[in-house]
């Protein structure tokens, strides 16, 4: 009972953090945007206007709940469940560190450990994009229909390159567990990180998962300017925040498979010495790719949809090609 205890806390916690940092995600990509244009950005509500997360979402709450009279309701309300949902599981097998001892107690610094952590991402990050599609065929809307056939075919041609790009990792550390891989990564001081010995499968790895998550310049599904928004054009209130906030768990989820496939997950200097230091070495390497995928955002255009499926077919599948068999090579000469 009493690791049932510990178990619960720790995914009660997990959840709270989570959903607080998807809040305020929308205010610091929102500042973020503010810089690069240079204006000042949401200020109104709170100092720095960091209350403004807060009004959005009790605005949100409040807003109408419209279901559009020819939409297939029980697909449409279930859509945004099943695009939430796998995005929230898939955090469970992340470690964000190794483990700490509290009131004489040892817990580890992550909810579960399996030996196949890498196949479950990337086989619950794949169920996601089913939500994208029923909600546009349910909604019963051309647009939003259009906008769910290209988030198939987008993830179709992305999840190969992305599963291709991990391979080179797994050779390294020889196991698909996540802590393992993160463990092979020790020594050089806390930065014998994969990027080191795998560039090219990290570069394909970021891009691919840009495209995944539908960030621009890969954000086909829902472009506004030709599609209105896409997937979710009929959707309003809570269920279009669900939408929202599957989309910015899963930009944490995969800059957090790329800090510890890429970037040696928790570790760093002193991290022997004081175990909980990992756990704000992990949150500063994900904070970091969150910023620079938010950067490419208001930096580059949005793919015409036939480069997006070019791009993905002729250059990202045969780099993932090449990293695997570069990787192989050198992994055979060392040993």
């Amino acid at each position: 009972m009493t690791d049932l205890l510990a178990w619960i806390i720790q995914i009660s916690v997990i959840l709270f953090v989570l959903l607080t940092s998807v809040a305020y995600l929308t205010l610091l990509e929102r500042k973020v945007m503010s810089l690069i244009q240079l204006r000042i950005g949401p200020n109104r509500v709170g100092w720095w206007g960091l209350l403004q997360p807060a009004a959005d979402g009790l605005k949100m709450i409040f807003k109408e709940d419209i279901v559009p009279l020819a939409a297939n309701k029980l697909l449409y309300i279930a859509a945004p469940a099943i695009m939430l949902v796998p995005a929230l599981m898939t955090l469970v097998v992340i470690p964000y560190g190794s483990q700490v001892t509290l009131f004489g107690r040892t817990i580890p610094l992550h909810v579960t450990q399996i030996n196949v952590g890498v196949l479950y991402v990337l086989g619950l990050t794949s169920v996601g994009v089913y939500g994208i599609v029923l909600a546009g065929w349910s909604s019963n809307n051309k647009y939003s229909l259009m906008g769910g056939l290209r988030a198939s075919a987008q993830m179709i041609s992305y999840e190969l390159a992305l599963g291709l790009s991990i391979v080179g990792v797994v050779l390294w550390a020889g196991s698909l567990d996540l802590m393992e891989i993160v463990n092979a990564q020790r020594g050089w001081g806390g930065f014998k990180w994969n990027i080191l010995r795998a560039p090219l499968g990290f570069f394909v790895f970021f891009i691919a998962a840009l495209a995944e998550t539908n960030r621009v310049p890969f954000d086909l599904p829902e472009a506004d300017s030709e599609l209105v928004g896409g997937y979710h054009t009929e959707y309003s209130s809570m269920k279009f925040v669900m939408f929202q906030m599957g989309e910015y768990i899963n930009l944490i989820t995969s800059a957090s498979m790329a800090t510890t496939l890429f970037f040696g997950g928790w570790l760093g200097p002193g991290v022997d010495r004081y175990p909980l230091l990992g756990l704000f070495y992990f949150l500063g390497k994900v904070f970091v790719l969150i910023l620079l995928s938010m950067w490419i955002r208001f930096t580059l255009p949005r793919f015409r949809y036939d480069q997006l499926m070019r791009f993905g077919w002729e250059v990202l599948l045969p780099l993932a090609i090449v990293n695997i068999a570069l990787t192989a090579t050198v992994i055979l000469l060392l040993h």
